[in-house]
């Protein structure tokens, strides 16, 4: 093996396309590019957003809502699903990374609100970011404790 008989794989490389080189090799005249207009001269620069002089799409459609950049979103846990977690594993408390390892929520780092949709029968201790009125005092009924963090 020398230096000179180096040669790529089979099919890795391609031949580029020699345009303006006659008619014969197929990209002559036009190079490829078809008969006049803008998109056929050089320095011709394509911005997505162009439509040809038109009034664009995102000036044409009226500006509408707001985002409030200091909204706080919870995750949220309903009391019927405490107590389907308080008869699977009794005397355990429920916090941030239960809910993760039990598929509830998807990481430590959202808060967690506890509702008060269904039933708790059962004595259990939960420690999260917020309870509604009637699911801290539903917990506290059945024998539990509410612990906001």
């Amino acid at each position: 093996m020398k230096l000179h008989t180096l040669k790529p794989a089979k099919g890795s490389t391609k031949t580029r396309k020699r345009v303006g080189r006659g008619q014969g090799s197929g990209y002559g005249g036009t190079c490829g590019k078809g008969d006049k207009g803008q998109k056929s001269r050089s320095g011709y620069k394509y911005r997505p957003w162009f439509e040809g002089g038109q009034m664009p799409l995102q000036r044409r459609v009226p500006k509408f809502g707001f985002k409030n950049p200091f909204r706080v979103e919870y995750n949220v846990v309903n009391l019927d699903s405490l107590q389907n977690f308080a008869t699977k594993y009794p005397g355990e408390e429920i916090n941030h990374q239960f809910l993760v390892d039990h598929g509830i929520i998807s990481n430590t780092k959202k808060l967690v609100k506890v509702l008060g949709r269904g039933e708790l029968n059962s004595a259990v201790t939960v420690r999260v970011n917020k309870f509604s009125k009637s699911a801290k005092a539903a917990i506290e009924n059945a024998g539990g404790s509410a612990i906001e963090i």
